[in-house]
């Protein structure tokens, strides 16, 4: 029997493989805009590359909704703990996309949602522990249908 592939589900199955072989990039050259917003929320902190897990798919049909999930090593004890997990999409318009307050009563160092996407970037997540340090990763997306094209008022 000869089975044929059609466009939906190459794209299916390429996704899936995109998705899967998706590594997080460290930190190391970054945008204007995100080195502005780094600048401004951590003007003296030095922010080390590592700890920061991202699952974002490394190809997007619809940059409207697209889901990610990061989760930080941390053992979320009492005393030491993740305080906040920050996203930032460096081509979006407004490069704040999110920042997500945790505790040690968290549990797990993670957050799941959906953010929109402009265009092809590196998303930047920048993790703040109990002790004052900062960590980040980075995942790159290619995205096929832009969002976050509305004129900014």
């Amino acid at each position: 029997m000869i089975r044929t592939i059609n466009r939906r589900n190459w794209l299916a199955g390429a996704g899936t493989l995109a998705t899967l072989t998706v590594q997080p990039r460290l930190l190391a050259a970054v945008s204007e805009p995100v080195q502005s917003v780094l600048k401004r929320d951590f003007p003296t902190a030095e922010i080390q590359p590592g700890r920061v897990n991202i699952e974002l798919p490394a190809l997007a049909e619809n940059g409207n909704s697209v889901r990610m999930k990061i989760s930080v090593d941390s053992p979320m004890t009492p005393t030491d703990y993740v305080s906040f997990i920050q996203i930032i999409a460096q081509a979006n318009p407004l490069p704040d996309v999110a920042r997500f307050d945790l505790s040690h009563a968290n549990g797990l160092a993670e957050v799941e949602t959906r953010i929109r996407v402009s265009a092809e970037q590196d998303i930047v997540v920048v993790a703040g522990l109990s002790d004052g340090s900062l960590w980040s990763g980075s995942a790159h997306i290619v995205v096929t249908v832009a969002a976050c094209l509305d004129a900014l008022y």
